[in-house]
């Protein structure tokens, strides 16, 4: 099957029931000007897919194929987070439920925050990186998803800025821009984000 024979299915599932992640998603998708409505899960009553993997691709496919069985449509799933090299990596695929409550997103920047304290060194700064998979399945048993990836550097701060985005981006602080994603509008973030990254090797996909 061609890897673009999905756009004549007339809808593209979104596998996500994040509020953050469906605004900056609604955003880049309407950039492409697809022939194709693509509707969040929610909209289709799909609850969220049982997240078991150990990899953000892993997850991924998870939660499009879960989006695409109940659908019966194509879909695309994201699985993103934060990872920091000085803890192994972590939150990483955990990074929605680091602290326990999945979606609690002061409790995981709290529980950061926290974790990172007795490892920071004074003009030392802790370097972190957004990373975003997105999988794309055409149906549920497709045996062959195509992933996107994203990945965004940065460094953590020791305290909050901004009031924008979600998740770790007040936390995360860009020094080339001297800003926190969380102080960058929707449209300066998907320029740049691991999201838009992962999303502009989704679009030249669509010229093959």
């Amino acid at each position: 099957m061609a890897s673009t024979d999905w756009l004549s299915q007339g809808t593209l599932v979104l596998a996500s029931n994040n509020k953050g992640k469906i605004a900056e998603f609604e955003k880049l998708f309407a950039e492409l000007n697809l022939p194709v409505d693509v509707v969040a899960q929610g909209k289709l009553n799909i609850e969220d897919a049982i997240e078991d993997g150990l990899s953000f691709v892993e997850n991924a496919i998870i939660k499009a194929r879960h989006a695409s069985r109940i659908s019966g449509k194509p879909a695309i799933a994201d699985d993103s987070g934060i990872c920091v090299p000085v803890l192994a990596g972590a939150p990483g695929i955990y990074s929605a439920r680091y602290a326990g409550e999945h979606g609690n997103d002061a409790a995981n920047n709290e529980k950061l925050l926290a974790d990172l304290k007795p490892l920071r060194k004074e003009g030392e700064a802790i370097e972190g990186m957004f990373v975003c998979v997105l999988a794309l399945v055409q149906h549920a048993d497709d045996p062959l998803p195509q992933i996107f990836q994203g990945i965004w550097k940065g460094e953590v701060l020791e305290a909050a800025r901004g009031e924008n985005g979600f998740g770790y981006d007040p936390l995360f602080w860009l020094p080339e821009l001297g800003i926190s994603s969380a102080e960058m509008s929707k449209e300066e973030k998907n320029k740049i984000s691991h999201r838009g990254q992962a999303m502009k090797l989704f679009k030249a996909s669509l010229a093959k």
